[in-house]
């Protein structure tokens, strides 16, 4: 793992764990076990360090809706990868959780608002390639939604309901005849 990497994933779980304002560069250069002079190396503002963090979101967003594409059914690794259990420690949900965090600051709230547009689009369009219905794409995606803020947020008190109960359930919508 690179220092760059390393410096992000401190970043990361700086955001996630104890929020924007715990995220000093000297607290993301001892995170990361870097010299500040090394982490003005990579990144050489704060500015600098939330769009290093931003296109790594946008980066893995765009892998994951390239993956869906690649897979044999978009909208089963959609709604397979928006539920429980999420990725917790590394990867596209933990950079998008740290990126959340920007997202309801100031100074990067449009840029991060930007790129989730971006991604949340790439996605919308692997599933409506699936679909071919702009509705059905929607409502699969927003069933994903749903499941990854009940997973993030722990608000299912029912306990999850199994992907593959779900992608039953959806059946009669999706395969209705285009």
């Amino acid at each position: 793992m690179t220092a760059r990497d390393r410096v992000l994933d401190a970043y990361e779980s700086l955001l996630v764990e104890a929020g924007p304002a715990a995220a000093t560069l000297d607290a993301v250069a001892s995170a990361a076990q870097v010299s500040k002079g090394g982490l003005l190396y990579h990144f050489p503002s704060k500015e600098a360090l939330v769009t290093g963090l931003l296109e790594r979101l946008r980066q893995r967003g765009l892998e994951d809706a390239q993956e869906m594409r690649a897979s044999d059914s978009a909208v089963a690794t959609w709604l397979r990868g928006s539920a429980p259990p999420l990725q917790g420690e590394s990867g596209l949900s933990r950079t998008y959780v740290a990126a959340l965090r920007i997202a309801g600051g100031d100074e990067a709230a449009d840029l991060a608002r930007a790129v989730f547009a971006e991604i949340d689009e790439a996605w919308f369009a692997a599933l409506l390639d699936e679909l071919g219905d702009p509705a059905r794409a929607r409502l699969v995606q927003l069933v994903g939604d749903g499941l990854y803020l009940s997973a993030l947020t722990g608000a299912d008190d029912a306990g999850p309901v199994p992907v593959d109960d779900l992608l039953a359930a959806l059946a009669p919508v999706l395969d209705r005849q285009r």
